[in-house]
């Protein structure tokens, strides 16, 4: 990732400072308040050792800025300023970092399943889809290996594998999380992308070492976590408008964990997935944001109305990296193992139907005549090769620009392209209110295949380029999307319990669906948050203090979802129809509140996976502070299955199977058949495809 400073980044800093500049020489009035800390994170991973050695130095600064004759009550000025440094690439390389993956002369394994059985097959020595010339791969058969008890082996059609796409550096998609077990996997690249460029999409993941190890200092200055200018004045009738201008978040909602209305600042994910504050993981954007504060107003004892526009360039969640310990859905590195088939071809494990004789079973009955006459296949052989029965799927190499990740489109910068919001919220005896309207880019990355992308080779049909229908080839988009969504916050004084409820109705996002000939489809989303917050006194752990007890239920509804049972399996959107998640949270205080331990909880209900954090911290004195904690997932893990599309048959009849939804073999379209990997993972959730990555962690802080 280059490392310059945008011209946008310039305008914003010489807007906010002049601004600063107009209250004249009293702008220099008062005195800076400095705050800020240093710390140390070090995580430990079962499974991987150290996962994290991160080092962090924050400082915030404060400052009046008073003019007499400027019109205004107050104006300040607030800056946030974060520098980090991860040990964890230098001293756990092999695992992350410029040593990981396969090293020289090693080989990745896929997997071609027969007759119930997994056998390994090397990276670059599957079934092939083409040969190099781009006729039909399938005869490039080792004839003297034909009939034997290993099946019907093809010898690659690329010299020593792929010379170009070596094992070195990869590992196979999902292998942290789950056994292969018949599920479409192929190599993934995982060292930083100035070590090794293969897979790494420009502006979107390629991530170098130098930002996975000091990830504040990029192209769009996070080091600067906070800049704006903050200012209040009394208006003619009595209601104060406040201005803040600058870089910032905004808490657009109520909740934690999983967010609903609080989606202005994208997340970075690759600070430690879901689980760290939402106020260290949002990204700072450049923001102008106008509030009226009415005060009493009518019968509300409160009334509040705010704008907010989002005027930065885009940028989406930041999913992490294939090379680091934190990719959610472990998404970052099947972005990447798709960008690189595209780009180099690969082998992709189960994939093509074959028949016991290990010949692709729709081509069988043509093949095995084919090969007989020229003597490549005895006659007493000839009636096994010629059956069409699916016994297997084997591992198939693909040459480039035949499946995977083409591009990614990053909105640029355009006024259409920022981001407005509006929200009046109040207060009404002992309940509070919001309601909330944005417009947005999602921030989620989108999948358009299929037909939309151009540029796809048929490996097939020697010199047929474009685009075709169900092909698993896509361009990454990120659609805009309007929210509506409101929030009630009620305490009841007999209970003496606080009940919390969130919702957001989004248009405009999309989902992959194998029933579409573009393997995507929108959705309105409705979503929603049941919380309650109760102090329970528990005399025999605590006389004097009482312990918070917090519940919520997330809920997620795909209100456009559609799904229906082909040949083979289920086939439409990968994703759940509706889905809910519930957190639990018990905290408690001892020694005047110095000592806190805690524990979270979360449970996904549809993919039967949990998570428990608990958690002990321990204030020393007024600058020091450790917290030691762990991280520990249980349940199913990454076990869910969805639709995978090597049914699709986007180049009937070579890619047909025998099913009611190929008709004489030239109709695309999913047959149904499914697998974990990849689209599994939309299933699986954010909690099971993290079950292996159960962490025990210390952090010793120091503020100043």
């Amino acid at each position: 990732m280059t490392k310059k400073i945008t011209t946008l980044n310039k305008v914003a800093v010489a807007v906010a400072m002049g601004i600063a500049s107009s209250y004249g020489p009293a702008v220099l009035a008062g005195e800076t308040e400095w705050s800020g800390f240093v710390e140390n994170a070090t995580y430990h991973r079962e499974s991987k050792g150290i996962s994290k050695s991160r080092n962090t130095a924050q400082l915030e600064f404060s400052r009046n800025l008073i003019s007499s004759d400027s019109g205004w009550d107050n104006v300040s000025v607030h800056g946030t300023l974060r520098a980090t440094y991860d040990a964890v690439y230098d001293i756990n390389d092999d695992e992350f970092g410029a040593g990981a993956g396969a090293q020289a002369g090693q080989d990745i394994f896929l997997e071609t399943t027969l007759n119930g059985v997994g056998t390994p097959v090397a990276h670059g020595s599957g079934l092939n889809a083409a040969t190099v010339d781009g006729a039909y791969g399938l005869l490039n058969a080792d004839p003297a290996n034909i009939g034997t008890a290993g099946g019907f082996p093809f010898v690659s059609a690329f010299t020593n594998g792929y010379p170009n796409n070596p094992s070195t550096g990869m590992k196979v998609l999902g292998e942290d999380t789950h056994k292969i077990n018949g599920g479409v996997a192929f190599g993934v690249p995982v060292r930083p992308c100035d070590v090794d460029s293969r897979g790494c999409i420009k502006d979107y993941i390629d991530a170098d070492e130098n930002d996975l190890k000091y990830p504040e200092f990029n192209d769009r200055w996070d080091f600067l976590r906070e800049f704006y200018i903050d200012a209040t004045r009394t208006l003619d009738d009595g209601d104060q408008l406040n201005v803040r201008l600058g870089r910032q978040q905004v808490v657009w909602g109520r909740t934690d964990l999983f967010r609903v209305l609080d989606v202005l600042n994208p997340v970075d994910y690759s600070r430690h997935n879901i689980y760290d504050e939402l106020e260290d993981t949002r990204i700072p954007m450049w923001m102008l944001q106008m509030e009226r504060r009415m005060g009493p107003t009518g019968g509300f004892d409160d009334l509040n109305a705010s704008v907010v526009w989002n005027f930065d360039k885009f940028r989406p969640h930041n999913l992490g990296s294939c090379s680091g310990a934190y990719n959610p859905l472990d998404a970052a590195c099947f972005f990447r193992g798709m960008k690189n088939l595209w780009d180099n071809g690969g082998t992709v494990a189960n994939f093509a139907p074959i028949n016991a004789a290990g010949l692709p079973a729709g081509l069988a009955p043509i093949l095995a005549p084919q090969l007989n006459a020229v003597g490549a296949l005895p006659d007493e052989a000839l009636a096994a090769a010629s059956d069409p029965t699916i016994a297997g799927w084997a591992a198939t190499n693909f040459g480039p620009n035949q499946i995977g990740i083409r591009d990614v489109h990053l909105p640029s910068w355009s006024l259409s392209n920022t981001q407005l919001g509006a929200k009046l919220e109040g207060v009404y005896g002992d309940l509070n209110f919001s309601v909330n309207a944005l417009t947005y880019r999602s921030q989620f990355p989108s999948l358009r295949g299929g037909k939309t992308v151009d540029n796809s080779e048929n490996p097939f049909v020697k010199g047929d380029v474009g685009p075709t229908p169900h092909l698993i080839a896509f361009d990454i988009y990120f659609p805009r999307v309007n929210l509506i969504g409101g929030s009630l916050d009620y305490y009841s004084e007999s209970l003496d319990t606080v009940f919390r409820f969130e919702g957001a109705y989004s248009q405009g996002e999309e989902f992959a669906d194998s029933m579409s000939e573009d393997l995507f489809s929108d959705s309105d989303v409705l979503r929603y948050v049941i919380g309650v917050d109760k102090t329970v006194m528990i005399p025999a752990l605590n006389r004097s203090r009482g312990f918070l007890f917090s519940g919520q239920l997330f809920g997620e509804h795909l209100l456009d979802h559609r799904s229906e049972q082909a040949t083979y399996g289920e086939r439409g959107f990968a994703q759940w129809k509706s889905n809910n998640i519930a957190t639990l949270l018990i905290k408690g205080w001892w020694m005047n509140d110095r000592l806190s331990p805690q524990i979270i909880m979360a449970h996904d209900f549809r993919a039967q996976s949990s998570v428990a954090a608990p958690m002990v911290e321990w204030l020393i004195n007024d600058n020091w502070k450790l917290t030691a904690s762990a991280n520990i997932k249980f349940g199913d893990g990454a076990d869910k299955t969805a639709d995978d599309c090597r049914s699709c048959n986007p180049y009937g009849p070579f890619t047909a199977y025998p099913a009611a939804e190929h008709g004489a073999g030239v109709t695309s379209g999913s047959a149904g058949l499914a697998s974990l990997e990849p689209t599994g993972r939309f299933r699986s959730g954010i909690l099971g495809m993290a079950n292996e990555e159960d962490e025990y962690q210390i952090t010793v802080q120091y503020r100043f």
